[in-house]
């Protein structure tokens, strides 16, 4: 599948790092907007709608890290999003190198959460793979972090790919 024509997202002004204060209220709305979005252009470009979702994924966090979060309002609306967005991402068939681009980027994106938005991420990882064999490959990347952060002597480290590895 190839991309036929482009898409301008408002991704990069709406989610650059820091660009909002601690209110939530605008940073929610933002976030349903792009998602809606998101979900429009997936019944006509299921890839390029894919290829936002991951873009959404990795800038969210880094733009929401001043927003006060005690209230769980900004949490709950990520989470939504993640369990929008994990099914546009994992149902479209794109070839191997584009979909290992895109779980590279999350991963990334995920081990760069400064404050855990996205830590969600981990427990779709194995939808995010869409296939066996690509699961497969990345639970064999991960299974030795994660085996030496689960042994007993590897109490109270964390690794972000955890939840990745036992998912895939």
């Amino acid at each position: 599948m190839t991309r036929t024509t482009s898409h301008k997202w408002p991704l990069p002004a709406q989610f650059r790092r820091g660009t909002y204060g601690w209110k939530s209220a605008l940073p929610i709305q933002r976030l349903k907007e792009a998602v809606t979005e998101i979900l429009q252009v997936v019944h006509t470009e299921p890839m390029i709608a894919a290829d936002g979702a991951v873009s959404l994924l990795e800038k969210r966090s880094p733009a929401l890290e001043q927003v006060d979060s005690s209230s769980g309002a900004i949490g709950a609306a990520v989470n939504r999003a993640i369990d929008t967005l994990v099914p546009v991402i994992a149902g479209v068939d794109v070839p191997a190198a584009v979909r290992a681009r895109w779980l590279e980027r999350l991963f990334d994106a995920r081990q760069d959460d400064r404050m855990p938005y996205i830590d969600r991420l981990g427990d779709c990882w194995g939808d995010l793979c869409a296939t066996p064999a690509i699961g497969s490959a990345w639970a064999d990347r991960l299974l030795p972090i994660t085996a030496r952060v689960m042994d007993a002597e590897g109490l109270g480290e964390h690794f972000a790919g955890t939840t990745a590895c036992l998912n895939c």
